[in-house]
């Protein structure tokens, strides 16, 4: 069968596959686009069924955000290597997710990935397709929709590996800026107390009794260590109680209190938190490839 490279331009405009796998499928299938198209799609989806126990703690966080900030999705697309993190093929494919969680706003992971992209391909269709090219693990980890009536979300991206959306009632865009630059780098692990999980607390509790009954000292003694460590841990660990990053002679409180405004809700994700890191680098697992070779 004489494949023309019409017929492979086509092919890869259909479904972004290599050039060569393009012909490959074309040639298999007699020159019959719709065959090939399939039989890629087929390949790609057994592509990622192999890849799919690979360790993903790579990839890129993205946010998007209305243009009245009432509406707003931090996503986290994931892959095995900072190499293919950084390529236009897989942050094409991330932002269009994103746009597509932005304007339709899923209910869940799994009618995320049920979704059409603009291109009119399914997007786990599509994750399946990238995974053949790129010969690494695809995963779509993550996403949060956050919708408010009052006040607006504002937004921070840390490069690629951290991403955050606060709600502001009654701030400024500058306010709510800051306010997200602060909570990427200060990782609170909730606005204030009731935004800790009560496990949390009780394990911080227990860890800083052991420490002050190690002291010996009265039961009494040990009860004013032990609330003190608390107090300090609450002031470390929630939002309103940290001090702000970029005046550190106030707390985040004063801050909103001195501009008449309230947080309502933050999100934070922060790249591969969670996830198994790989033991090897892409440098070692090229040459490692190499040597096989």
């Amino acid at each position: 069968m004489f494949v023309t490279a019409g017929m492979v331009k086509n092919l890869r405009q259909r479904t972004s596959a290599g050039m060569m796998e393009c012909k490959k499928a074309l040639v298999e299938s007699e020159g019959d686009i719709e065959k090939a198209a399939e039989l890629l799609r087929k390949k790609g989806a057994a592509s990622a069924e192999k890849k799919a126990g690979r360790i993903a703690a790579e990839g890129k966080i993205v946010q998007k955000i209305s243009a009245d900030g009432k509406h707003g999705v931090l996503i986290e697309v994931n892959c095995e290597t900072d190499f293919v993190a950084r390529a236009d093929s897989f942050a094409a494919f991330v932002d269009q997710v994103a746009d597509y969680a932005a304007a339709r706003r899923p209910g869940s992971l799994d009618q995320l990935l049920d979704g059409t992209l603009k291109t009119g391909e399914r997007i786990e269709d599509a994750r399946n397709t990238l995974i053949g090219r790129i010969g690494e693990n695809v995963s779509v980890r993550r996403f949060q929709i956050v919708e408010v009536e009052e006040g607006r979300i504002s937004g921070y991206l840390h490069g690629r590996r951290i991403g955050v959306l606060v709600s502001v009632r009654n701030g400024t865009e500058e306010l709510g800026h800051d306010l997200a630059m602060h909570i990427a780098a200060s990782n609170p692990l909730g606005i204030d107390e009731s935004g800790i999980p009560e496990k949390e607390l009780i394990r911080e509790r227990e860890i800083y009794l052991s420490q002050a009954e190690d002291t010996g000292k009265p039961a009494n003694i040990v009860e004013k260590i032990v609330d003190g460590r608390m107090k300090k841990y609450l002031k470390e660990n929630t939002l309103l109680g940290q001090n702000f990053v970029k005046d550190t002679e106030i707390t985040i409180a004063d801050l909103l209190k001195k501009n008449g405004a309230e947080v309502s809700g933050i999100v934070r994700y922060e790249l591969g938190e969670g996830l198994g890191k790989r033991s090897d680098d892409f440098v070692s697992e090229v040459l490692a490839q190499a040597a096989g070779n």
